[in-house]
């Protein structure tokens, strides 16, 4: 089945008011290839900025808290990111899941917060680099699938990304053999979990993701677009990858 390519960068905590230029020319790229979907998670002080300066490109947000408002210091909720102009939010990154001790139903709860304001998600999985060695890839990143879940789940407005972790920031990419297998089991997880939805449910790469393997790694099997990190922080390396994936449109 052909699913739109969806190319989504994702900032971290990097990003000021002047780095603002480089969304003008992502933005310029999302309109001249309208065949993929195209945003970019800010931090929270750029999301209006952003929403401001390319109202056409879908901004999102890097994280959400679970609870709509309450005493949560430091934290941002899905209504807040909404009102100042997000339209998606990017959730259990394993930097979060790591760093942050987030746990499966941590990443439920905020699924199931953005579901209810209206937000799309992109879901993030992936195994360490001892579970690879262990051969246990595949079972920790499809329990994290069934585990993380949320209640009303639709491709409509849920993506899930695989990165594996052992390759975020690290140059190491997986074979094009390991990615598709890994895919193919996150889509068998989907197709139990949700059924012929599952069909329609599009399954992001992420770890390690350039201009340069782009055309690669998005041609490969059930690989229906990319989660990008540091090469989404300029224009100059991230569009080529919009470009590869419109090329594959």
């Amino acid at each position: 089945m052909a699913r739109r390519k969806l190319i989504a960068g994702n900032w971290k905590m990097n990003g000021d008011l002047a780095a603002l230029a480089e969304i003008d020319a992502i933005a310029a790229a999302a309109v001249a290839n309208p065949a993929v979907d195209v945003g970019i998670g800010v931090p929270a002080t750029l999301i209006g900025p952003a929403h401001a300066r390319a109202p056409r490109l879908a901004i999102g947000a890097e994280d959400v808290h679970a609870v709509d408002h309450g005493a949560f210091t430091g934290s941002v909720s899905a209504p807040m990111v909404r009102e100042a102009g997000a339209t998606f939010a990017i959730i259990g990154h394993s930097e979060r899941r790591a760093g942050c001790g987030e746990t499966d139903a941590d990443v439920k709860a905020k699924a199931e917060a953005l579901l209810r304001h209206g937000l799309a998600a992109i879901l993030c999985v992936g195994e360490t680099s001892d579970q690879r060695n262990a051969g246990n890839a595949v079972a920790a990143v499809t329990g994290q699938v069934r585990a993380s879940m949320p209640w009303g789940a639709a491709s409509g407005w849920l993506s899930v990304a695989y990165e594996p972790i052992w390759a975020i920031g690290s140059g190491h990419t997986p074979t094009l053999e390991q990615i598709s297998a890994m895919h193919g089991a996150i889509r068998a997880m989907l197709t139990e979990l949700l059924g012929a939805d599952a069909a329609s449910m599009r399954v992001l790469y992420g770890g390690s993701v350039t201009a340069e393997n782009a055309s690669e790694l998005l041609g490969a099997p059930d690989v229906d677009g990319a989660l990008v990190g540091g090469a989404s922080l300029t224009a100059a390396k991230f569009v080529p990858i919009i470009k590869a994936a419109a090329g594959l449109a």
